[in-house]
């Protein structure tokens, strides 16, 4: 039977799956509320009437949105008055959690075998680089094992 935790991340990754080329995404400098307000040609009196806000309280939702001060539920109540959908999620900067959790891995092996080596190299028991890599590859392993059972325990 397949690792209980290694199935929760397939499945969350898979539901991820969409949000992975946002990375390509840029956000515009104004914000999403300011770009697509101008795009559609109103006013910020127009989108205050349909917030029940004014002018200004417009103003002060586009100043925090630029910021990066906005509140979820301030941003959601603005792309619903122009007639959009506020997405939302956590997704992983290089990749997939599984990517994650290898890379994570594997810088730790990395420093743990290399702060080790660097010991034994001072006795005189150092080991060849081919050793190295394979003592990496199989710290990395036992790693990703052990951040995988973690991540939900």
């Amino acid at each position: 039977m397949r690792n209980k935790h290694h199935l929760l991340i397939e499945q969350l990754d898979k539901k991820l799956q969409p949000f992975y080329e946002t990375s390509k995404v840029l956000i515009p400098e104004r914000g999403w509320t300011n770009t697509i307000r101008t795009a559609l040609h109103m006013t910020m009196a127009q989108l205050g009437t349909k917030l029940n806000i004014t002018r200004q309280g417009v103003k002060r939702i586009e100043e925090s949105e630029a910021s990066g001060t906005i509140t979820l539920n301030s941003l959601k109540d603005a792309a619903e008055a122009m007639d959009f959908k506020l997405v939302y999620a956590l997704v992983p900067k290089n990749g997939t959690i599984n990517n994650l959790i290898e890379n994570k891995a594997e810088e730790l092996a990395r420093k743990i075998v290399m702060r080790t080596n660097q010991t034994m190299q001072l006795e005189n028991q150092g080991i060849g680089d081919q050793k190295l890599d394979k003592t990496i590859k199989e710290l990395a392993a036992e790693l990703k094992r052990e951040m995988r059972k973690s991540l939900w325990d």
